[in-house]
């Protein structure tokens, strides 16, 4: 019979290895979106997605993506894959679906 200071060394572990997976995919998420994303949403004048989302949104929403926390995985994937107004769709062979995913898990709202 497994001992309970050994099972709770195991769950442990686990626990552990699963916050540091999270960790290194927001990581990756970060990495994709400074590529991929910032050069057209990064805050600022001169980025021309974060102008389109200020005329858009009217200040109703912040227009920089990193500063948003409506944007749930299921629609930074939707935006990504298929575009939206003059963003053009990103193919499997620019941003990876694990690459994607680790997007999603960056911009998406963080818990309080």
């Amino acid at each position: 019979m497994p001992r309970p200071s050994l099972c709770f060394a195991v769950a442990c572990a686990t626990l552990v290895g699963g916050v540091h997976a999270q960790d290194a995919g927001v990581e990756r998420g970060e990495e994709v979106y400074r590529y991929w994303c910032a050069p057209c949403h990064a805050p600022g004048p001169r980025h021309p997605g974060t102008q389109a989302l200020e005329a858009l949104y009217k200040g109703a929403k912040p227009a920089a993506l990193e500063e948003r926390t409506d944007l749930v995985p299921e629609l930074t994937r939707s935006f990504v894959r298929s575009g939206v107004s003059v963003m053009p769709p990103f193919r499997k062979t620019e941003i990876s679906d694990a690459d994607l995913d680790a997007l999603a898990a960056y911009l998406a709202p963080k818990a309080p």
